[in-house]
């Protein structure tokens, strides 16, 4: 798995590539922890590269989100695949965290009509 930060429009766009998976959750913990230190963080995680995403990947999200939310910010999910979009929805975590169907989306906080 691959994890990267950009920083676009005033947030920081974490890109992630691959499986998501207990082996490499810690690698995306790393790289969401280094986008959410900052004061009221603006966060959005492109998961357009995500093949498979387990319990460990899923919870590192909704972490990540309650953190963000604390420092008066927000974690929001860009551009799943069908299959971890169904996922987030049938688990209720597209609902809390908010998904968008793009980056440019989650960035405007625009939802799928």
């Amino acid at each position: 798995m691959h994890v990267s930060l950009d920083h676009r429009d005033g947030a920081t766009v974490v890109t992630v590539r691959g499986d998501l998976d207990l082996d490499s959750a810690p690698q995306l913990a790393e790289g969401l922890a280094a986008a959410l230190d900052r004061p009221a963080p603006r966060v959005v995680v492109d998961l357009s590269g995500v093949e498979f995403c387990d319990s460990i990947g899923l919870s590192t999200f909704v972490v990540g989100h309650r953190r963000a939310e604390a420092a008066g910010g927000w974690l929001r999910l860009a551009a799943p695949g069908e299959f971890l979009e169904r996922l987030l929805d049938t688990l209720g975590i597209a609902g809390r965290l908010g998904v968008h169907p793009t980056v440019a989306d989650a960035l405007a906080g625009r939802n799928a009509d």
